[in-house]
């Protein structure tokens, strides 16, 4: 397995990411890099699970009210802070190029350089 670091952000806004098939909340965004992303989640997720996340963008990203892409779970772990929460890396699996552009967007706009909370895995992505 490779393992990469990659630039990552604390995510500043309150974003909710919700299950697209279900439509019930998966967690709230915590921090995101161009190819993945961490959730505070209540429930914990088993690695390798495939996802399809619905999250709505605010109007100054897009003029679509929500986007829908694939995500694969790449680990989880209780939460350093919060041992009620769960820390769960995703790698994205599948986006449509207009997403893509928005997606990156929300990165550069509320992705903060500042502190990252985490451990010394950061996002460390097996390709």
């Amino acid at each position: 397995m490779e393992r990469r670091k990659r630039d990552r952000r604390n995510f500043s806004e309150y974003m909710r990411l919700m299950n697209e098939n279900s439509g019930e909340l998966v967690g709230h965004l915590a921090d995101i890099s161009h190819e993945g992303f961490r959730l505070e989640s209540k429930q914990p997720v088993q690695p390798n699970l495939e996802f399809a996340f619905r999250i709505e963008l605010p109007p100054d990203i897009s003029k679509k009210p929500f986007m829908v892409f694939m995500a694969r779970s790449k680990w989880c772990k209780p939460d350093v802070i919060d041992p009620a929460l769960f820390d769960i890396g995703y790698e994205i699996t599948g986006m449509d190029a207009s997403d893509a552009e928005s997606f990156k967007a929300l990165f550069e706009k509320y992705g903060s350089t500042k502190f990252i909370r985490g451990s010394a895995e950061d996002y460390l992505w097996g390709r």
